[in-house]
């Protein structure tokens, strides 16, 4: 059978390395652990993070400062440009009515309408915060809008 050169020394499934089948294996005796030391024996992990005895990135780092985004409110944004191509006109925008419809994905605890683009439709927007310039796009196609507590 004739190999072609492009297929020559690529292999679907690499065989595993035997170890501890003797020395003409080139895995054999000490089967790749060396002599004594750390990972000699039977049972020996290193600790997750453990960079070989150099100072590990986790204590490299400056440990400063304080990060509120933790506890901060996730909040989800959608502008009216989205409200306009996914919503009908009269149709009523809320949580479970953006999540049907593919716009409110993932964790968030609250909803802003934000004004980006133009609105024509008239809807009823029923979210926990809006801005300035969306309130007045959706007062302006004759829709209505309703906070969220």
């Amino acid at each position: 059978m004739i190999i072609s050169d492009v297929h020559q020394g690529i292999t679907k499934h690499k065989r595993p390395k035997r170890i501890g089948r003797g020395i003409g294996s080139g895995h054999g005796k000490t089967s790749g652990r060396g002599h004594k030391g750390d990972g000699s024996r039977s049972g020996s992990r290193s600790r997750r993070g453990f960079s070989g005895g150099q100072m590990p990135l986790a204590r490299l780092i400056a440990k400063r400062g304080f990060n509120n985004n933790q506890f901060a409110a996730k909040i989800l944004e959608i502008n009216v440009a989205a409200l306009e191509s996914k919503f009908d006109s009269g149709a009523t925008v809320n949580p479970q009515s953006l999540a049907e419809i593919g716009l409110a994905k993932g964790r968030f605890d609250e909803i802003k309408i934000l004004g980006n683009g133009e609105l024509k439709k008239k809807l009823t927007v029923q979210a926990h915060r809006f801005s300035k310039a969306a309130e007045a796009k959706i007062a302006a196609a004759g829709g209505k809008v309703e906070k969220l507590v």
